[in-house]
């Protein structure tokens, strides 16, 4: 397992969030293209729709992508996420992660951000990556890891 890069960014919510502030808490964060387009919303929306599952384990969800906060909160209230949205300006956490790099759109290569999601124990390691994740039943299987590598053995 490998750890999580350390990082500091301000959250939808005006805070600044810090990886040493989740430090002893496991966190689901997510890194996606961009707000307001179609995939994006998708899956934003999936995470809004089972964040109660992710709640009743006491897992937070954290959205990153390099938009800004005001871009974020205009996203926030249209989808009525209820989810902190992280912003990666300059895109050094996602580098970091590895959720940054080449993609094909429409034909054409260009750099951005690679729809990915981390699992991140209360250590700060990586209990599970998806890199390239495709939106559809997403969050089922962010969920269904939760269960298999954080939830207390019987």
């Amino acid at each position: 397992m490998a750890r999580f890069p350390l990082f500091s960014l301000p959250g939808s919510d005006d805070q600044i969030w810090t990886s040493k502030d989740l430090k002893g808490n496991p966190f689901v964060i997510y890194f996606y293209p961009k707000d307001q387009t179609p995939g994006c919303t998708t899956e934003a929306c999936d995470f809004r729709d089972n964040i109660a599952a992710f709640n009743d384990v006491g897992i937070p969800v954290f959205g990153v992508s390099a938009d800004s906060i005001a871009s974020h909160k205009k996203f926030i209230e249209k989808q009525d996420l209820n989810f902190v949205l992280l912003s990666d300006e300059d895109h050094a956490l996602a580098e970091k992660a590895g959720a940054w790099g080449e993609k094909m759109l429409y034909g054409k290569t260009s750099l951005g951000i690679i729809r990915s999601t981390f699992l991140v124990d209360a250590d700060g390691m990586i209990a599970k990556a998806w890199l390239k994740v495709k939106v559809q039943d997403h969050v089922t299987e962010v969920l269904a890891a939760i269960e298999e590598h954080l939830e207390p053995e019987e």
